[in-house]
């Protein structure tokens, strides 16, 4: 069987530029479009996206008013292209790799929930073993950390999700506590506190960082919110009074021992948990650097939950 399909891949008539032209035609509405991102010239796009259906017979695209629209052959060759473009990519990530040894650079995206100091102890101790792999880090949020994984921007992540298709293991669980200003009017109620009585005061979440963002994320329907970039800004408004918020309890050890942030009395409890994955978006592509980073992360979050 592995033979007649290395025979069939040796005659294949079709070549990844011309699946690429046919995708990117598609992905960018159009072929002069498609020429723009590949950096080709129109005609040779054009060209290459006729001969792929010419030694196919088939027709990809029909005219409806002056735009080309796939057909449902169409449709069909624009999704099997779709994995046949990124086997090739994961397939030469992973020889290259192979064929340098420990990794020059390593990517990785990490949820912001997950411990700043945690992280750098990590990266640190990582830094010992190979002192010359470059880290490149995306702190992301949300949607965010998946975005990098699918575009396969980054070598490991460290996510609340494990997107379909990729393998992933348990790393750490995270609390989240509700917080405001001692000062803060939610706690002069002198009661239990509701979430119709946070709905009456604004409400401070971290955006998405994803570049297509989901506007549902937000835990608390509020009439009042803040939606700000980064933890530390929402940390630093919470903690001047300016609203109310779920923060991971290590991001504000500091703020409740000083007192600038208090744990608001909300009724049916004032703690939610969050369980953080380690994720490798293609393991097979992982090099010895990510396998020994990704062991790093593990030892140490082990130590932090003994």
């Amino acid at each position: 069987m592995a033979k007649k399909h290395s025979q069939e891949f040796m005659h294949a008539h079709i070549t990844l530029e011309q699946w690429r032209c046919l995708v990117a035609v598609v992905d960018f509405g159009g072929y002069a479009q498609a020429a723009e991102r590949l950096h080709k010239s129109q005609s040779s796009v054009t060209y290459a996206v006729q001969k792929l259906q010419s030694t196919l017979k088939v027709r990809a695209f029909e005219i409806r008013g002056r735009k080309a629209v796939l057909t449902p052959t169409g449709e069909m060759l624009y999704r099997r292209a779709q994995g046949l473009l990124e086997d090739a990519a994961g397939l030469e990530r992973a020889a290259k790799k192979v064929s340098a040894g420990w990794e020059a650079q390593i990517a990785i995206a990490v949820e912001v929930l997950f411990p700043t100091w945690l992280l750098l102890e990590c990266l640190n101790r990582f830094g010992v073993d190979s002192p010359h792999t470059r880290i490149e880090l995306f702190e992301t949020v949300i949607e965010g950390t998946q975005e990098a994984m699918l575009s396969g921007k980054v070598d490991l992540a460290i996510s609340p999700r494990i997107p379909a298709g990729m393998t992933g293991e348990p790393l750490m669980p995270i609390r989240f506590v509700p917080v405001a200003h001692p000062d803060h009017a939610l706690h002069r109620l002198g009661r239990e506190i509701s979430t119709r009585d946070l709905r009456n005061h604004r409400h401070l979440v971290v955006r998405d960082s994803a570049s297509v963002r989901d506007s549902r994320g937000a835990s608390v329907e509020a009439e009042q919110r803040w939606t700000v970039t980064t933890m530390a800004t929402s940390i630093g408004a919470v903690s001047r009074g300016y609203g109310f918020a779920w923060l991971p309890e290590d991001k504000i050890r500091t703020e409740l021992a000083e007192g600038t942030l208090k744990t608001l009395a909300l009724r049916g409890g004032r703690e939610r948990m969050a369980q953080l994955y380690l994720i490798f978006p293609d393991r097979d592509a992982a090099g010895p650097g990510t396998l020994r980073l990704a062991e790093v992360l593990k030892e140490e979050a082990r130590k932090v939950m003994e």
